[in-house]
């Protein structure tokens, strides 16, 4: 059975008679009193934008609701899962954290969260959940991770660059390199098309683009097909723009997508695969880029559109939480109504309530609708399952992609070299 596309119900609005979340930005309707007490919470930070003052706001209102002090701790993506594992295996978990879409299983089965579904029930809103947010989010029947917003990656560009030459937003993969090779040669210090080492949800795309699956499961066993014929010819694509077409940079064979992004605010990236929540962090840390940047979704090989990791967050309660009703008033704070709305404003990041989602899908702003059309059209899942966590925290896939980009490797040795890495991590339990 195959597990990648999200079902329609991931990205449909909620029909007409749908109730919609609260206006407020308190609980369910009980108070909570814990004056005196203090909430700890991690939140991911990477290449969204600066989100300090945000929460500086969100404290004061908590505050003044519940009584108790928000403590939010600022934890970098790249180093969040190795922190989440040893905090859970020394018993010093936070009380809620921001738990990425493909690990909130994962800590499930490891027995860290409290299941929230009583929560989300009294609150009336499980019928308004995003489905995709929603199924990611459960494990073994029960809910863990209340949605929180959801992103996508779609192809961003320098609209400017592509004006002065000429050009049209790529809508395939040969278009993507004629951009190249125009830019190239007319630009010879901007990169292109910047391929990442360490940037595996940039890998996807070109997997499914070209027919490929990631892994499939059969029974209750999984199985990769990075090495099938299909997702090799997505890989072998996406790396020659680099080892091929000369678009990217050897240094950006170990580079992370905040290493992109950083290099795309600096003026030298030319084509990207970013989030839709980046354009916001451009704009705050290069506002001379404001207006001239643009995104479209990522071409499919032959036309139409690549499907890109429908990735996100949740807010999950963990067990070490000693006021849990006090850890769900924040969760509701931040999932619905007010700061729900806020957070997707400033963001670029799409709600996880449909009521709040629907707005944002009217949207006709250039630097939105590429990002809902791809979302809509073109979002997919990575396999759904608890030991995906264990494949990222491996880096297979980042691994195989370095070692073609820095040429110590063969496409086909390293597809099968991570084929089997792969499929032996999702099945070792």
């Amino acid at each position: 059975m195959k597990k990648r596309y999200l079902s329609i119900a991931v990205l449909a609005i909620a029909a007409l008679g749908l109730t919609a979340c609260s206006s407020g930005t308190s609980g369910d309707g009980g108070s909570v009193d814990a004056k005196g007490q203090k909430l700890t919470v991690w939140i991911m930070q990477g290449t969204n934008p600066d989100s300090t003052a945000f929460f500086d706001k969100v404290g004061t209102e908590f505050k003044k609701e519940t009584g108790a002090t928000l403590d939010v701790q600022f934890v970098q993506w790249a180093d969040a899962h190795d922190r989440f594992v040893t905090s859970i295996a020394g018993n010093t978990t936070p009380d809620v954290a921001e738990t990425g879409t493909t690990w909130t299983a994962e800590f499930a089965d490891a027995g860290a969260l409290a299941p929230i579904g009583d929560y989300v029930k009294k609150a009336d809103v499980e019928s308004d959940l995003v489905a995709g947010l929603k199924q990611s989010g459960t494990y073994d029947g029960e809910l863990y991770g209340m949605p929180w917003y959801a992103g996508v990656r779609s192809l961003i560009y320098r609209a400017d660059v592509f004006k002065e030459l000429g050009i049209a937003a790529p809508t395939s993969w040969k278009e993507i390199v004629a951009a190249g090779e125009k830019i190239k040669a007319a630009k010879p210090d901007m990169i292109p098309f910047a391929v990442p080492g360490n940037a595996e949800f940039g890998v996807y795309p070109w997997v499914w683009g070209a027919g490929g699956e990631v892994a499939t499961e059969k029974g209750k066993k999984w199985t990769s097909e990075l090495d099938s014929d299909a997702s090799r010819e997505g890989i072998q694509f996406y790396t020659d723009l680099a080892t091929k077409y000369g678009f990217s940079t050897s240094g950006a064979t170990t580079w992370k997508e905040t290493d992109v992004l950083d290099n795309f605010n600096q003026g030298k990236v030319a084509m990207a695969i970013q989030g839709s929540w980046t354009p916001a962090t451009v704009v705050q840390k290069a506002p001379e880029l404001k207006g001239k940047i643009a995104a479209t979704p990522i071409p499919g090989k032959d036309g139409g559109i690549s499907p890109s990791v429908l990735g996100g967050s949740h807010l999950s309660i963990f067990n070490t939480a000693k006021n849990k009703d006090l850890a769900w008033s924040f969760v509701k704070m931040m999932t619905t109504g007010t700061f729900a709305k806020e957070w997707a404003s400033q963001t670029g990041y799409f709600a996880g309530l449909n009521s709040l989602v629907k707005d944002t899908m009217k949207s006709d702003d250039p630097l939105v609708k590429p990002f809902a059309t791809q979302l809509v059209d073109g979002g997919a899942s990575v396999p759904v399952t608890p030991q995906f966590g264990a494949v990222q925290a491996k880096q297979t896939t980042n691994s195989m992609i370095q070692s073609i980009l820095s040429k110590q490797k063969s496409v086909d040795q390293a597809t099968t070299d991570a084929a089997k890495e792969m499929t032996q991590i999702l099945n070792d339990k």
